[in-house]
């Protein structure tokens, strides 16, 4: 009889064990080439699963037992600051042929990865990312993100586009951006937007599709009430903080 516990006690853990990754919130969007899925960790993190392809962005430990989630195809990371670049996290998904995207400042930190700066343009396996600018432009925040420094990217899947903002704020860059299906636009002043802001941005180039992220403690319900006279944008609110 004791044996046969064991036995039972021994299967249960493996299973709580092969189980124990954390469920996050998850949207699917169809793709011509298949399933984008997009799994919502938190703050500015994400995970994106595209027909088995799995893009990591910028992974954070705080959020996330990593060595549970599955191993990353690609790798973007926004910028240096310790909630977005998280070296341990990185090592925990890494594998044999990950490609690890960043910006020269995380390039330097971590002896590691291809650089992209602001306006260059990837293509992997398929995949394009493009690095579009981040940063503070209210005189007196440009110390949080200077120009020039840190990274947004654009991810082209199939025919889907998605655009992750990283840490910046309604820059007149954003004019150029076309066909956005997806954005991410984070709002959490003083580092980033107001839902003023937040809105400002959609202004300028219509995406699909708005997920705010990294808000904080941000009133939702502002950003909410403000997108009502844009119903060309569906807002979409995840767990973010």
């Amino acid at each position: 009889m004791k044996k046969t516990i064991s036995v039972f006690l021994i299967l249960l853990a493996i299973s709580m064990k092969a189980n124990s990754q954390i469920n996050f919130e998850t949207d699917v969007i169809e793709t011509p080439k298949g399933k984008l899925t997009l799994h919502f960790i938190g703050h500015g993190t994400l995970m994106l699963d595209f027909n088995g392809t799995i893009i990591h962005i910028d992974p954070w430990s705080k959020l996330a037992d990593y060595t549970k989630l599955p191993k990353a195809d690609f790798i973007l990371v926004t910028h240096h600051h310790g909630d977005h670049l998280d070296s341990a996290a990185i090592a925990s998904i890494t594998k044999k042929n990950s490609q690890l995207i960043v910006s020269k400042p995380v390039f330097e930190s971590l002896k590691s990865g291809i650089v992209l700066n602001n306006g260059d343009i990837k293509t992997l396996a398929g995949i394009t990312i493009e690095a579009t600018p981040a940063y503070n432009s209210t005189p007196g925040r440009d110390k949080f993100h200077p120009k020039g420094r840190d990274n947004g990217y654009v991810i082209t899947m199939a025919n889907k586009r998605v655009y992750i903002a990283g840490d910046t704020e309604n820059i007149p860059e954003m004019a150029a951006l076309k066909n956005i299906d997806i954005a991410f636009l984070p709002m959490n002043q003083p580092y980033t937007m107001l839902p003023e802001q937040v809105v400002a941005s959609v202004e300028m180039f219509n995406p699909k599709i708005l997920y705010p992220y990294h808000y904080g403690e941000t009133d939702l319900t502002k950003l909410t009430e403000l997108m009502a006279k844009y119903p060309k944008t569906e807002v979409r609110i995840r767990k973010m903080e």
